[in-house]
């Protein structure tokens, strides 16, 4: 009876040591591979299951993404801009956090075209290899622009086009920090 046990639990051992898959990589044995596998489509192939043919689905019309805000305002409209000065408002405080934090961000987006005070000399003017000055952000024609209209061109861009949209970049709380550090650039 002794070697009966013995005998038995041998083979259960060599069972168990051969039934251990040591390969990551292979699952074991499957049963019901149309369930474990589903067909997938690459992005951009096609795809026989809609009637288009295309694997990548077009959002439904009208739909905006997840915490996303639409911008109200077109570019290069000057309606457009004069618009967004007079309805956008700075949400901001101008305090030393706000316009440290400002400063930090125009160093990163801004001073390379601008200026480290915002004269329009920055170093791609003064190393030619941006053909037309920058604005001047410290001179009246900024100056006395409301701080939407300048949001606006950060975002969009300006009417000529020299400056492109940065709107993509820089999300629109360090938009508004930005102005309050220019504010205190021109004073």
């Amino acid at each position: 009876m002794k070697s009966l046990i013995r005998t038995g639990l041998f083979l259960f051992a060599i069972t168990a040591i051969f039934a251990c898959n040591r390969d990551k990589n292979h699952p074991g044995h499957i049963f019901y591979p149309d369930m474990a596998y589903s067909q997938a489509y690459e992005t951009y192939t096609e795809n026989p299951v809609f009637a288009e043919g295309k694997t990548m689905r077009t959002p439904a019309e009208g739909t905006i993404p997840r915490g996303h805000t639409p911008y109200p305002f077109k570019a290069k409209s000057f309606d457009d801009q004069q618009a967004a000065g007079r309805e956008l408002l700075n949400p901001l405080e101008a305090n030393t956090a706000v316009i440290a934090e400002g400063k930090r961000l125009y160093g990163i987006y801004c001073m390379i075209c601008h200026g480290e005070q915002g004269k329009g000399d920055g170093h791609l003017y003064t190393s030619k290899l941006f053909p037309a000055k920058p604005t001047s952000l410290v001179e009246d024609y900024v100056k006395n622009k409301p701080d939407g209209e300048v949001y606006h061109v950060i975002t969009v861009g300006s009417l000529s086009g020299l400056m492109g949209a940065h709107g993509g970049q820089i999300s629109p709380q360090d938009r508004w920090k930005i102005i309050h550090y220019v504010r205190e650039l021109s004073k």
